[in-house]
């Protein structure tokens, strides 16, 4: 069975065929560097991560660049109100970035291009631009005519009508069209002047979109595999990327788009006016990186993903379960490139990555391996579970050290995860509320149900 990818351009799912054969080039767009990165940023990290990941098991070569954003209003913002460079900044803002990313166990993309790094590469798409008639100068500022681009909407699905509809027709800011873009901003007296650069349009900074099209245009070439990022890229970020790039090169841009779903915090919006907001680091004080990478991984990329602690502590406890069936069977060391595929197991596995990365029935699948190992006391089938779940970034550490990090079950974490159990059924999810118990009676803990509601006790 061949891979199958949701293409968000196409709005189906369609059988991956790369440009050139055995090689992948995929851009994912990274972070916008003025603060640590937040669960959002994790969950698309971790998502395209995956992704990447299971390409190399399937034997393909990857190329793989997630840009960093380094100039930016908010950046420029947040380091006067700092009182700091905007360069020292971003570079203690990268430094944690990368920090983070190490701990969610996530491998190094091929290429990490800082956005001022590309500031000549912006500038001649932007003069490509005005010479073929689909940008103009308005003042100091270099704008995108939105509808001189026939092809504008076909990602997100909207029309230019549409738009207007929903736009309020307030000061164009010199604008010929309110859905117009800004490809280069004029350099105001009061910003620093690290934030200019000289281009023959005026001495200024470049537009956010055009530095996502400018990077990838440089380092993966005019047409690429695959461009992913957060849904809420799709529009209008992405969808003027492929403006720019498509009115500058006459050339598809990406052939397959993938969007990560939202991330919710206790069933709302996470945002920091709501006072749910948080930060990667924050987390980590409470949860292991392991842990929040697993929570991450048992839902598929495409759904909205709802964080809570309740849902941590269950992410933990069934992790706990599949390290101790290694724990208890000491695996043989199984190689990623010597999976034997045609185990039925390996065989589920790898069908359920092949339809859209659905990792949800991946991990179930590990969980009924580790099921047969702690069974069978199979020291292959024990090797296999790790190989399987190396291919996700999990399982890697060592299952003594993992366990003894997390000995001890408190009675609010009990009680967090049957009131996990509860929603699960009330939400008609039985699987994962058999799943809650399951662990729980791993760990010595039985579940007993009555009209009057759930109670436990502990096993001797």
């Amino acid at each position: 069975m061949s891979l199958r990818i949701f293409n968000s351009l196409s709005k189906s799912i369609e059988h991956f065929t790369p440009l050139r054969e055995g090689q992948v080039s995929m851009y994912v767009c990274g972070m916008t560097v003025y603060d640590f990165c937040h669960i959002g940023h994790a969950r698309s990290m971790i998502a395209f991560d995956i992704v990447q990941r299971w390409f190399k098991v399937l034997g393909f070569k990857v190329n793989f660049v997630r840009n960093i954003t380094d100039i930016d209003d908010k950046i420029i913002r947040r380091s006067v109100e700092n009182g700091e460079t905007i360069r020292s900044l971003t570079d203690r803002m990268i430094a944690a970035l990368q920090d983070d990313s190490k701990r969610l166990n996530i491998e190094e993309p091929n290429a990490q291009p800082r956005a001022t790094d590309y500031v000549p590469q912006m500038v001649s798409m932007i003069e490509t631009l005005l010479s073929n008639g689909l940008a103009y100068r308005a003042g100091q500022d270099v704008n995108f005519s939105v509808r001189k681009f026939p092809g504008y909407g076909k990602l997100s699905g909207k029309s230019l009508d549409e738009l207007h509809a929903g736009e309020r027709v307030a000061v164009l800011d010199g604008k010929d069209d309110p859905l117009d873009f800004v490809l280069w901003k004029g350099g105001k007296e009061s910003e620093p002047e690290e934030a200019k650069w000289e281009a023959p349009f005026g001495l200024g900074r470049p537009g956010w979109h055009i530095e996502c099209s400018a990077m990838s245009c440089a380092l993966l070439g005019e047409s690429f595999d695959l461009h992913g990022g957060g849904a809420d890229l799709q529009f209008p970020h992405h969808e003027n990327e492929i403006a720019q790039s498509e009115g500058a090169n006459h050339k598809a841009m990406a052939k397959y788009w993938m969007h990560n779903g939202f991330v919710n915090v206790d069933n709302e919006k996470m945002s920091k006016s709501l006072g749910n907001f948080f930060t990667i680091r924050e987390v980590l004080e409470v949860f292991d990186a392991e842990t929040l990478r697993f929570f991450v991984v048992r839902s598929h990329y495409r759904s909205p993903l709802n964080y809570s602690d309740v849902h941590l502590n269950d992410a933990r406890a069934s992790l706990k379960r599949l390290y101790t069936a290694l724990d208890t069977v000491k695996p043989t060391n199984i190689p990623l490139s010597q999976i034997d595929w045609a185990n039925p197991y390996a065989k589920r596995f790898k069908e359920a990555m092949n339809e859209d990365f659905a990792t949800p029935e991946a991990v179930s699948v590990l969980f009924d391996l580790a099921s047969e190992v702690n069974k069978t006391k199979d020291t292959q089938l024990s090797g296999l579970l790790k190989a399987l779940g190396g291919c996700l970034g999990i399982l890697e550490s060592s299952p003594e050290a993992f366990l003894k990090a997390g000995a001890t079950l408190t009675e609010q974490d009990i009680e967090q995860q049957i009131q996990a159990r509860a929603q699960a059924k009330k939400d008609k999810n039985f699987a994962l509320a058999d799943e809650i118990r399951k662990s729980l009676l791993d760990q010595g803990i039985v579940l007993k149900d009555s009209a009057s509601g759930t109670t436990w006790e502990q096993l001797h």
